[in-house]
């Protein structure tokens, strides 16, 4: 015996495909704000007003001269190659995780060797955004950004 196909079914067929589509949408959407870190600026019109500062204070960093050499070894630590960098300067790091839960390590360098400096403790596994300070004696600071896998 064969049933009659009706309006109350061909409702009921819509209604569930698009309450799929919604159910999906919102899982995703779900995924993707916590996934998201934070923001870049707190600011933009404050930003915007302080990006000619942020170029002069790149292109000084760029007329050092210095050259850095960021690595991660295979137990983990970061090691910094800073051959170019005058002695006694400062080295900082701080790594953070580009995407997911918001997690950020500082890293306690040592110079192992002349130019040369490794961090106490390991990194975990995974993507990581190293931000390397560098002050030297003379009140010379350089910065930068290094993604590592």
């Amino acid at each position: 015996m064969k049933r009659e196909f009706t309006g109350k079914h061909a409702a009921t067929i819509i209604v569930s495909g698009f309450a799929i589509i919604i159910a999906v949408n919102l899982f995703m959407a779900t995924l993707a704000v916590r996934g998201f870190g934070g923001v870049i600026v707190e600011n933009s019109y404050v930003a915007s007003q302080e990006f000619n500062d942020w170029l002069d204070a790149a292109e000084k960093q760029e007329a050092l001269g210095w050259m850095v050499e960021m690595t991660r070894s295979e137990n983990g630590h970061l090691l910094i190659e800073t051959a170019s960098v005058p002695a006694g300067a400062t080295v900082t790091a701080v790594a953070r995780r580009p995407l997911g839960q918001a997690e950020t390590t500082t890293l306690s360098l040592i110079e192992a060797t002349p130019g040369n400096h490794m961090s106490l403790e390991p990194l975990d596994t995974g993507r990581w955004i190293v931000r390397l300070t560098i002050s030297s004696e003379d009140g010379h600071t350089w910065a930068t950004e290094e993604h590592l896998s």
